[in-house]
């Protein structure tokens, strides 16, 4: 019999009449495990119980969250090999992959239980005789988190990790494609210790269960990493509730690498390759837009193409693979619907987008690469979330710069290039969140901001020190001696 997994509701594991089957994409006849599927009444159910757990945890002792999330952390760095198994299994990515992703949930559970010791403030001399201002941090109240598919514990984990650790309550909803993760990660910080109360899981769909996290005046903030549709949906109900809630919105993104005549061609083909089709391409961050001026253009398409064929496609628990399949059949069927955009629009496919069979039925794709892309072309401008990059020629630095800046997006941004002159320029004006220079557009340490501009973020930084922004609110206290 297949394992089935409850919501945790005030402190209860509680089993619903509807169930999720979880589907292992690299083999569709292998089942992960049932999850409960809930409605609105659980999530109604555990917002309330959020909200009476509070006041407590509030004022919790600061050495207390932080010895949870270490526990938390410890088992999670413990299990890290079985972890990554599961994300491999239900969400797709190589083993490796899965396993480097659960290490990093457990390296930023460690460094949020740090930062539950390092709430600071400031002390102020008011301006009337006497008077001092003290400006401290304080919880922000019930926060409901919204993870996405692609990083099914590293997200929750940052998300999570940084809520509790400054006395937030927590409502969490997963993308309904990969709730294994989000249950075993909710399991393992219910056992180190979170009170009562303080941290629900209700899996589900968005349409019901986020709906009402939304919607829902006991909820304070929500912190959502998804679509721009969703989350422009989210802001919506957001500011049209009675409360006004908070919002952090991590949304998409079309991200530009930009290789100049003076690159490293073996370093710009790795960070091309690396950024544009590892994850089976369903990053954020991934490098879709690789734009390239025209001296090193034809060599740099050439060896891109000859990396392309190096790289075995197949099951993700398979450790000579490099690439898994794509998350399910509706990103594949999007998947191969820019594919046909893109010829459509006369681009040429000059590499892949083969639909591959393998041993075991899953949702194989080639990567794609399609060269004599026009700026103004969807698969250039729209966010396609698969193993599918576009080239485009540009004549020198200048062009580049105004390429890569030429969308609705701004989450990352990368360029290939030994002249700090370019370099440094580039760093200054590019019009994204996250800049790197001879890297993939891809990654980022745990103790450093993460997020974006224009249409990829609304809202404060995930991640590092400056999750406080988000998760904290700020307060200002005068104290003087009685006079009037």
């Amino acid at each position: 019999m297949t394992s089935q997994y409850g919501n945790l509701i005030d402190g209860e594991w509680v089993s619903t009449p509807e169930v999720n089957v979880n589907i292992n994409p690299s083999d569709t006849d292998d089942v992960v495990g049932r999850y409960a599927r809930g409605g609105r009444d659980d999530a109604v159910r555990a917002i309330e119980a959020a909200r009476r757990a509070f006041p407590a945890w509030a004022r919790s002792v600061p050495l207390d969250r932080h010895d949870m999330l270490m526990r938390a952390s410890a088992e999670v760095l413990a299990r890290a090999d079985d972890l990554g198994r599961l994300l491999a299994r239900e969400e797709g990515k190589t083993l490796v992959e899965g396993v480097g992703e659960a290490r990093r949930a457990g390296q930023v559970l460690a460094f949020m239980a740090g930062e539950s010791l390092r709430i600071g403030g400031e002390r102020i001399q008011g301006l009337a005789a006497g008077s001092d201002a003290e400006v401290t941090r304080e919880p922000l109240g019930v926060v409901a988190v919204i993870t996405p598919w692609n990083f099914p514990i590293a997200i929750p984990a940052w998300k999570i990790g940084a809520a509790l650790a400054y006395g937030n309550c927590v409502v969490f909803k997963p993308a309904e494609l990969v709730p294994g993760c989000a249950w075993a990660l909710t399991d393992i910080l219910h056992r180190a210790g979170v009170p009562r109360g303080v941290l629900n899981l209700v899996m589900g769909s968005g349409s019901k269960v986020g709906a009402v996290f939304a919607e829902h005046e006991d909820v304070d903030a929500m912190t959502f990493t998804g679509s721009v549709p969703t989350g422009r949906a989210i802001a919506a109900a957001c500011v049209a509730g009675p409360t006004m809630k908070r919002m952090q919105l991590e949304m998409g993104g079309k991200n530009p690498l930009v290789v100049l005549d003076d690159a490293d061609l073996d370093n710009a083909v790795e960070c091309a390759v690396n950024g544009a089709f590892y994850s089976a391409g369903q990053r954020c961050t991934a490098s879709s837009r690789l734009i390239v001026t025209a001296p090193i253009h034809d060599r740099f398409v050439n060896a891109v193409i000859q990396r392309l064929k190096s790289l075995r496609i197949g099951h993700a628990l398979d450790p000579e693979n490099h690439i898994g399949p794509v998350v399910d059949q509706r990103q594949l069927d999007i998947d191969l619907s820019y594919l046909d955009i893109g010829q459509r629009e006369n681009a040429r496919l000059a590499w892949g987008g083969d639909r591959l069979q393998r041993p075991t039925p899953g949702f194989y794709l080639q990567p794609a690469l399609f060269t004599d892309v026009e700026p103004g072309m969807r698969i250039a401008r729209e966010e396609i979330f698969g193993p599918v990059a576009t080239v485009l020629k540009v004549k020198d630095y200048e062009e580049a710069l105004a390429v890569a800046n030429d969308t609705e997006f701004g989450l990352s941004a990368g360029i290939c290039t030994t002249s700090l002159k370019y370099a440094s320029h580039f760093k200054r004006n590019s019009e994204a969140g996250i800049v790197k220079v001879n890297q993939g557009t891809s990654g980022l340490d745990f103790h450093l901001p993460f997020g974006g501009r224009k249409a990829s973020s609304y809202g404060p930084r995930e991640q590092g020190r400056y999750a406080a922004e988000f998760y904290t609110i700020v307060k200002t206290s005068y104290t003087s001696p009685g006079q009037p």
